[in-house]
């Protein structure tokens, strides 16, 4: 396996993190973080786009203004 998309981390590397993980937080509270890391990355996603929306629903004009 080869994890090419996470910064040349082998498969040794992340089975120690996970082990890690595990051992600090246990079994019962993992899914209870990860729910909440979800939740946090949703909640950015939906503000980025938001904020392009916000910006691009924006007169020209106002965003020269802006710019000043």
């Amino acid at each position: 396996m080869n994890f090419m998309f996470i910064g040349g981390i082998g498969t040794q590397e992340l089975l120690l993190v996970v082990v890690v993980v595990l051992i600090l937080f246990g079994g019962k509270k993992l899914p209870e973080l990860m729910r909440g890391a979800g939740r946090g990355i949703r909640e950015f996603k939906d503000a980025m786009n938001t904020a392009t929306t916000i910006d691009e629903d924006k007169k020209p004009e106002e965003k020269k203004e802006e710019e000043k």
